[in-house]
């Protein structure tokens, strides 16, 4: 009884493999292209790069120079452990500032920042290619 099960099962998966097979034939053939498939790696890779976010909101949105606010927001798509990096647009560039934070299991992060740099900073946070929106901090 066994055995035929068994035998019935390899027949059935090798005709529905070859009916695949020939379906993807007929669709090559009918578009002219060679049918193309991404390796699984990197399909998780692009549906978390589509999924990832990150918020960022200041303490304030006024300091004096050199005085120490927080930073704090949550992410989507990002790993635990992995780190959250301070940007500030200075002279039309994104430049990185020595302020991190880990994501934390959650999701979340808090960074403490000082800036020294006067009048309106424009400020994100980044993560490889994902970045927050961009925030402001006016320091007087």
């Amino acid at each position: 009884m066994i055995s035929k099960r068994r035998s019935l099962r390899t027949a059935v998966i090798g005709a529905l493999g070859a009916a695949s097979l020939a379906l993807a034939g007929t669709a090559t053939a009918a578009t002219g292209t060679a049918a193309h498939t991404a390796s699984p790696a990197a399909a998780v890779q692009k549906a978390q790069a589509a999924k990832a976010g990150i918020t960022a909101t200041p303490s304030t949105t006024s300091v004096r120079a050199w005085q120490l606010f927080r930073v704090t927001g949550r992410t989507t798509g990002l790993k635990a452990g992995g780190k959250v990096t301070l940007q500030q647009k200075q002279h039309g560039t994104w430049v990185s500032l020595p302020a991190s934070a880990p994501v934390s299991r959650g999701g979340s992060y808090s960074l403490g920042v000082k800036l020294g740099i006067k009048g309106k900073n424009d400020l994100r946070i980044v993560n490889g290619r994902t970045t927050s929106p961009v925030f402001d901090v006016t320091v007087r």
